[in-house]
């Protein structure tokens, strides 16, 4: 049977991280527009990979995860407060790119419907679908 533990620790780090992105760290090369997007904690508790998600261009996002590994062991010392654990997983960081692959789908997608909405407006009918139209009979 499958424990739920290693889950709910990693929900309880996603916290703690966030908490401390936004107000503790002060690490310039950190951007505040970086949000821990999700925790993968092994099943021992041994290792948590906290993926962060940066606003930003890649360079930006690989500054900040720069930052990030530099203040590692002050984060994990922070976790370790909080988490009433034997002992503290470590952590490694990684960059998230799922939501920015998302938002470039979801823009050329709407690329898309509206190349396809001025198609339809532009669309002059053929002879015989106006014909059918006047007389009001489907021939197909």
């Amino acid at each position: 049977m499958r424990s739920h533990r290693p889950e709910r620790v990693g929900n309880v780090i996603r916290q703690i991280i966030g908490e401390a992105i936004a107000s503790r760290l002060s690490d310039p090369r950190i951007d505040p527009l970086t949000s821990v997007t999700r925790v993968e904690v092994t099943a021992d508790l041994e290792y948590a990979k906290v993926f962060v998600s940066v606003m930003g261009s890649r360079q930006v996002g690989q500054r900040t995860l720069a930052g990030l590994k530099s203040a590692r062991g002050y984060v994990r010392q922070m976790v370790a407060q909080k988490l009433t654990l034997r002992q503290c997983p470590n952590i490694s960081f990684h960059l998230d790119e799922s939501l920015k692959k998302a938002a470039e789908t979801l823009r050329l997608i709407e690329k898309v419907m509206g190349e396809n909405e001025v198609q339809a407006r532009n669309h002059i009918p053929d002879q015989d679908e106006s014909a059918s139209e006047a007389t009001g009979r489907d021939d197909a």
